[in-house]
């Protein structure tokens, strides 16, 4: 049977949100994301601001330069999450095999289905702009790899000044003579560095790579030699997965102005070491191996972990672990711009209680007491001392 593989991407997502809540923004210059005195990044930007060189990723200090008049609007994670989920609900009435890979983006399988795949994107499109109000584009192919390329080459062939609303198709047995004429880097695996590496070597397009043979491309990948031979002709195989298991969780924070405060250090790790034990106990998660990040001013990275006996979801062992590798890595009045904790090895929480000590029933216990707290009325309700004690002010 010929697979038929839709990739579906929500057009500007967090702003297409954030006309909604304000129609006065359609057609204006702005973007969403963190202030620019701030080191703020752009998370994503209207389409009026990306015709001034305005992109997602960018710094939000260069945006407000190529675009003076840059609207600037602050983040609302909360209420993209809740919209993507409607979003995603819309999906799941067509069939049940979604592979959701990001906040706005999906793949669906939907070779089970009568209709052409065309009919069924379009479909699909006409149901989220009237239930949900969002535009979208969608890629139509026999696989993940090409559908996502066509989705990606739609949207960048459109030059008008709204969303694209693309819906681009590529039929069974095309997929190599539309791969063929792009350029090597837009191509799944090859990156800027490589891509400069093919030029030179007189490979510029992915139908150049296919002309290579596979010794060829294991000289120059090695190992990767073998699957970049298969995309290049299209081939791709991978199914749409509906589950994927989670190997790790983190949080991390780029602060505003360099930080060397010990005391200040100490408080964001211990609100970072918070948020992984809640997002590990809502995931139902434990892990064992601790890891800190730290990321100095010229953009030196470095992390280092420690791995425990025994799983872990709660914040205080996290957060002494945390600390402990933390104090073994920083020099007092080294300045900080990111920082970061995570925790890996993961699996369902052990509830094994040794007979002579209960003192981790008794920490679980008070954890979920907060939790309660936090949950009815607010993240701020109830809070550890350490951290008041640095935030009075405030």
């Amino acid at each position: 049977m010929i697979r038929k593989i839709l990739h579906l991407d929500l057009d500007a997502f967090f702003c297409a949100v954030e006309e909604q809540r304000d129609p006065t923004l359609v057609g204006k210059p702005f973007a969403v994301g963190g202030k620019p005195d701030q080191r703020g990044v752009v998370a994503s930007c209207s389409y009026a601001a990306r015709k001034f060189g305005v992109r997602s990723a960018m710094p939000m200090s260069r945006a407000v330069y190529l675009c003076p008049d840059l609207v600037i609007i602050k983040s609302r994670h909360g209420v993209y999450g809740q919209v993507s989920r409607q979003v995603m609900d819309q999906i799941n009435n067509i069939t049940p095999l979604v592979e959701q890979i990001s906040i706005d983006e999906a793949f669906l399988d939907v070779s089970d289905l009568l209709e052409p795949g065309e009919f069924i994107a379009r479909k699909l499109q006409n149901k989220i702009r009237a239930e949900i109000n969002l535009p979208c584009s969608i890629g139509v192919a026999t696989n993940k790899l090409i559908a996502k390329t066509a989705n990606d080459y739609g949207k960048a062939a459109y030059k008008g000044d709204g969303p694209p609303n693309a819906i681009t198709v590529v039929q069974p047995g095309k997929e190599g003579e539309f791969l063929a004429p792009l350029p090597v880097e837009a191509l799944w695996g090859i990156g800027p560095k490589s891509a400069i590496r093919l030029e030179k070597s007189g490979i510029k397009t992915i139908g150049d790579l296919a002309d290579k043979s596979e010794i060829e491309l294991t000289g120059i990948f090695g190992k990767l030699g073998h699957d970049i031979s298969l995309r290049a002709q299209g081939i791709d195989k991978r199914p749409v997965v509906t589950h994927h298991e989670t190997k790790s969780i983190s949080q991390e924070t780029t602060f505003a102005r360099d930080i060397n405060d010990d005391d200040q250090l100490k408080s964001t790790i211990f609100q970072l070491s918070e948020g992984v034990g809640r997002r590990l106990r809502k995931a139902n998660l434990a892990g064992t191996t601790i890891k800190l990040k730290i990321r100095r001013p010229d953009f030196t990275t470095f992390s280092r972990q420690l791995t425990l006996e025994t799983p872990t979801d709660q914040d205080n062992i996290i957060f002494n672990s945390a600390i402990h590798l933390f104090e073994n890595v920083w020099k007092k009045g080294q300045p900080v711009r990111l920082i970061g904790v995570g925790i890996s090895n993961l699996g369902p929480p052990l509830r094994q209680l040794n007979f002579w000590d209960n003192a981790g029933e008794k920490d679980r216990r008070l954890q979920n007491a907060v939790e309660s707290v936090r949950e009815r009325f607010g993240r701020k309700a109830i809070q550890r001392g350490y951290h008041l004690e640095y935030h009075q002010d405030e």
